[in-house]
């Protein structure tokens, strides 16, 4: 006999094969292909006699043009509902809370979640007073006569992010900690023993060596090595591609919106024992789409489409992005108009952005909301942090380390930023002072200029920066900053006060910057 743990993770509301660049796109992405790969696996499992368990690995309700939508009108419209339809109908055992299922709040994530007929699993958070969503630390469920013991986490690094008032009451310990309590206990009760983590990797799954920080952000690698008695370990949050057995475990990570299903095979003997296994990812380009799932969701994506081609300004002049490396070497006028809408936000007159991906195309002529939410992909808030000319320019130390040059000259980005994941959105361009970044210097000794109104920035310095939330925790290793020195906070997500900044200037002339200067020879 045969066990499949089948897992999406990440999805982030991307439901049709389509990043909504125009009304037309097409990508061979997507929850109705993933629908229809988890729906073959099963077909397949019946005739076989084999026995499959699906695990929703969490950050599904957010992240899309579709589930911005959904949030803005759920009141009126309840497309919100259907997310848990979709999940419903394919039957998952369990799900899993990512750390993004908590960036609309309770008063939108309990009535969403409200009508799923599947259990959410956790055991290493213990939620407020304003949610009801998790069901228990763990279920133990029996196919054929085998019982299956899953247990659910997720990365404890959520209070880091987070607004507080979304977590009000909520308490959080490392998902090591809670597996070690909790797998010995599943041990004795079930023939097999899953984990499902919304976490990825801190290490090298071959070597062992640390990849990030060790913040515990991501416990995986202790995980497979630190806890005794783990049949198969799913994994998400990362976005990576990863499926490998590491210390006799399969474990998985499906990548993001709905590109891979993640598969663990278990082979059991006559005891219910696991005598061999393995892991993979199953791509879903070519799968149809699961067509119940495209007709409760079809009048949502029209009216989605027809909200994205609403127009709001006109761009005079050249704001589309041509090239992103060269955009994040000198500046662009597109990044530049996001500081412009952070500083008019919050009376900042210094605000740092990031180009999150190279897939981000900048603005035509004619702006769109399409063209906003697809440039501005996440749902950040803005904080002012009031940081010393030193802070400042350790950040901007960090941002010069974005870039390496080759022995032949020639431009990639460091392996801090690209390895074991390719991190973009941990780049920021600067608006408000006039820098230079040497890149024949060692990292750490690149930033050679650094201007404010003119006047060389001491370290001692007192400065006021607009960034967005993530960063202003420390996010993607930026330890200058914390919430300690926060001065203002603007709950609003950047993505509507875009918009709404686009709506006030019915015309805008776009300016290349000229304040961020490079050396290479």
């Amino acid at each position: 006999m045969k066990i499949k743990i089948v897992s999406t993770s990440d999805v982030h509301g991307y439901i049709y094969p389509t990043n909504f660049t125009s009304r037309n796109d097409y990508h061979g992405l997507g929850y109705l292909k993933a629908g229809a790969v988890i729906e073959k696996i099963r077909r397949q499992a019946e005739q076989d006699g084999d026995i499959v368990l699906y695990v929703e690995d969490g950050d599904f309700v957010e992240g899309s043009p579709m589930t911005d939508y959904a949030y803005q009108t759920y009141n009126e419209k309840h497309y919100n509902l259907d997310l848990v339809k979709m999940v419903n109908h394919l039957q998952a055992d369990v799900g899993i809370l990512g750390n993004h299922e908590f960036n609309y709040g309770p008063n939108y994530l309990n009535p969403t979640l409200a009508d799923r007929n599947y259990p959410i699993l956790n055991a290493n958070m213990q939620e407020g007073p304003d949610y009801h969503i998790i069901d228990a630390p763990y279920k133990i469920i029996e196919k054929n006569g085998v019982k299956i013991g899953v247990l659910g986490l997720t990365t404890q690094y959520i209070p880091h992010w987070e607004q507080p008032d979304h977590i009000k009451g909520w308490k959080f310990e490392p998902a090591l900690k809670a597996a070690q309590k909790y797998v010995p206990k599943l041990r004795k009760k079930a023939d097999i023993v899953v984990v499902a983590y919304h976490g990825g990797f801190e290490r090298d799954l071959a070597t062992g060596e640390p990849t990030e920080s060790l913040t515990g952000e991501n416990e995986g690698y202790q995980l497979l090595t630190e806890v005794p008695g783990i049949d198969a370990l799913v994994t998400g949050h990362q976005h990576r591609q990863i499926a490998e057995v590491v210390n006799g475990i399969p474990t998985t990570q499906p990548g993001f919106r709905g590109e891979k299903v993640g598969c663990i095979t278990l082979e059991l003997n006559d005891q219910k024992q696991v005598i061999g296994s393995k892991a993979e990812l199953i791509d879903t380009a070519d799968a149809d789409e699961e067509m119940w799932m495209n007709a409760l969701t079809a009048d949502w994506r029209n009216d989605v489409e027809d909200w994205l081609d609403q127009t709001l300004t006109t761009i005079d002049g050249d704001m589309k992005i041509h090239d992103p490396m060269q955009a994040r070497l000198h500046g662009h006028a597109y990044l530049d108009l996001v500081n412009k809408v952070e500083m008019d936000a919050t009376g900042a007159d210094i605000a740092g952005t990031a180009l999150f991906n190279d897939e981000v195309t900048g603005l035509g002529h004619e702006v769109t909301i399409r063209n906003v939410m697809n440039s501005y992909v996440y749902p950040n808030t803005l904080v002012v942090e009031k940081i010393t000319g030193k802070d400042l320019k350790a950040a901007l130390e960090r941002c010069a380390s974005f870039f390496e040059v080759g022995s032949d000259g020639k431009l990639s980005v460091s392996k801090d930023f690209s390895y074991p994941k390719m991190q973009l959105y941990n780049y920021d361009y600067y608006s408000g002072i006039d820098y230079t970044f040497d890149l024949r210097q060692p990292q750490g000794h690149r930033v050679t200029e650094l201007k404010y109104h003119g006047k060389d920035v001491q370290d001692t310095d007192e400065l006021n920066v607009a960034i967005n939330q993530y960063r202003a925790v420390g996010g993607g290793d930026y330890p200058m900053y914390s919430m300690d020195k926060m001065v203002k906070q603007v709950e609003n997500e950047m993505p509507r006060m875009i918009i709404a900044y686009l709506q006030k200037h019915p015309k805008i002339k776009a300016v290349q910057p000229t304040n961020l200067k490079i050396i290479m020879k």
